[in-house]
């Protein structure tokens, strides 16, 4: 073969590979911004919600979203440490503190403000419950107690939630005082235990079935996460005594204990969750962009994500506008509470 031949071989292969790859790197793209949730808003209930947030910041990055829907808080709390997802959606303040002590990089991208938009009441509220048809068990000098959970079957979420658990495991410490008790007491259960059976729901709403249908004797949950699914009876919002029922229309699994009442016997706030971000796959600008438009009117007058149940009372979203107005920017420092 001629030399010039076995050039003109080589140069044809080598714009072949060069072709080759050019062609790939056209067909990925960029990297997509994956997006991952607590197992609370992983139900279909909040599908369309996901889709909302997705493609917000789709619009703020011109890149891709992809959605990580989870059963296990640890999956989420690790997947935003470790990098494998870039954003987390409604954490709680103990599993972002998780997660920024495993990996300091990770940071709040921005909180749901108050009904005012600010961050003077930006709180939602873990309950302690009791099924209505058991709670005269559950008074003590006339008032609804928790005097008379020691020896029952108790519900809670996860031990990486804040209303779930920390909370609600904090008020019980707190109460009973000469019993000794500490987080690793209340745990597990059993005849020489606080509670008899302890179960972790996985998820606020399981937790809250776990109640309802009759698998524990009381259950810790917050309000935000049973609000598309109960509504109030009689009392006030978030006060010991109020009576919540399943509504007619709720879905999986409230489907099957529709009517079904109970009682909040202890209540107390909680700070807003973050909105956490790792910027291992996130620009400065495109941090800036995301934050940018979600703190922005346009958001907050999205009714897939602040809902309004005085217009639509079947209404679907993560926040209630009623309570919740937009989001607002936050330091890290203003979760140091939970910390201590």
């Amino acid at each position: 073969m001629r030399k010039s031949t076995v050039f003109r071989t080589i140069a044809a292969t080598m714009l072949a590979v060069i072709m080759t790859i050019g062609a790939v790197g056209c067909s990925t793209g960029p990297k997509p911004i994956v997006v991952v949730w607590y197992p609370n808003e992983s139900y279909t209930a909040y599908d369309d919600t996901r889709a909302e947030i997705g493609g917000l910041i789709e619009q703020a990055t011109g890149r891709k979203v992809v959605h990580k829907t989870t059963t296990d808080y640890t999956i989420a709390i690790q997947s935003i440490a470790s990098g494998s997802a870039d954003i987390a959606m409604a954490m709680g303040a103990v599993g972002y503190i998780e997660a920024k002590n495993r990996n300091p990089n990770v940071d709040v991208l921005f909180v749901n403000a108050d009904k005012n938009g600010k961050l003077d009441e930006a709180k939602y509220f873990s309950w302690i419950c009791v099924n209505k048809a058991d709670a005269d068990r559950y008074m003590s000098g006339g008032a609804y107690s928790i005097d008379n959970i020691k020896g029952k079957s108790m519900s809670f979420v996860s031990n990486s939630s804040t209303s779930g658990f920390r909370v609600p495991t904090s008020l019980i410490i707190s109460h009973f005082t000469s019993d000794n008790l500490n987080e690793d007491k209340l745990i597990t259960g059993g005849s020489d235990k606080f509670f008899r059976e302890v179960l972790f729901g996985g998820s606020h709403q399981a937790s809250a079935f776990n109640l309802i249908s009759g698998k524990s004797e009381v259950a810790a949950f917050c309000d935000i996460e049973l609000n598309t699914y109960v509504e109030l009876k009689s009392g006030t919002e978030n006060t010991v005594g109020a009576v919540y029922a399943v509504k007619q229309d709720a879905t999986a699994p409230f489907n099957t204990v529709v009517g079904k009442e109970f009682v909040l016997i202890a209540v107390a706030p909680v700070f807003n969750g973050p909105n956490a971000y790792n910027p291992k796959n996130l620009s400065h600008d495109e941090i800036k962009a995301i934050r940018d438009l979600f703190t922005s009117s346009v958001v907050t007058n999205n009714r897939k994500i602040f809902y309004d149940r005085s217009v639509d009372p079947e209404a679907i979203g993560l926040y209630n506008i009623a309570s919740s107005k937009g989001y607002i920017l936050v330091d890290d420092s203003w979760y140091d509470p939970y910390r201590r």
